[in-house]
């Protein structure tokens, strides 16, 4: 079952840019509740602790119960606005999760033994071409990122979603046969295939 964070916060009274402006310079981070068919609540959080929350990474796959003064909400992160600059938070989005709710969220990928991988090791390069995947999960059973070991690729091989093992009540979002990843061969051995290739072309051309 996914882990729920407790995270406190305050209720926020005033709206609108200018009261946003004072939550900041007071520590605060404004931020919504929003969903289940509920009205949405405004609430402002420790700038410090929401900050290292976020940069502690996994913030928009993990379930959080929010204490707004003794009053428990159970959500999940929809999004987040940083500044341009700082990168520091200046609002956060937090949808309601219900009992027996699925979610459709953004989960990393993560590329294992891509230092040991005998192709690797050999000169091949791993070329990377999402870093992440939505899937359809329950709320409480999010993974925390898909694992793909690279080991097991050769010279040529690209890395499809097909060859993904999803854990149990998972499945894709809206995804095809997507390429996770190629295993590039070295330049020296490409280029030695193709002069192969060219004197074989070359020698069924006298023949």
């Amino acid at each position: 079952m996914t882990a729920i964070k407790e995270l406190k916060a305050s209720a926020r009274t005033k709206i609108g840019k200018g009261a946003a402006r004072a939550e900041r310079r007071a520590g605060r981070v404004p931020a919504v509740i929003y969903g289940a068919g509920k009205a949405p609540v405004g609430i402002t959080l420790d700038y410090t602790e929401i900050t290292r929350i976020i940069y502690a990474g996994h913030f928009l796959t993990t379930l959080f119960n929010i204490d707004i003064e003794g009053e428990k909400h159970r959500v999940i992160p929809r999004d987040y606005q940083l500044d341009p600059i700082k990168d520091l938070p200046l609002h956060v989005d937090f949808l309601r999760v219900v009992a027996g709710a699925s979610l459709t969220v953004d989960v990393p990928v993560h590329f294992l033994n891509n230092d040991s991988a005998p192709a690797i090791k050999q000169g091949a390069t791993l070329n990377i071409v999402t870093h992440a995947v939505s899937l359809n999960a329950p709320a409480d059973a999010i993974p925390e990122a898909i694992e793909v070991d690279v080991a097991q690729y050769s010279f040529g091989d690209s890395i499809h979603l097909s060859a993904i093992t999803l854990p149990a009540g998972v499945t894709w979002a809206g995804h095809g046969d997507d390429t996770l990843a190629t295993i590039t061969a070295p330049t020296g051995l490409k280029e030695a295939e193709a002069d192969e290739a060219a004197a074989a072309a070359a020698d069924a051309a006298k023949g």
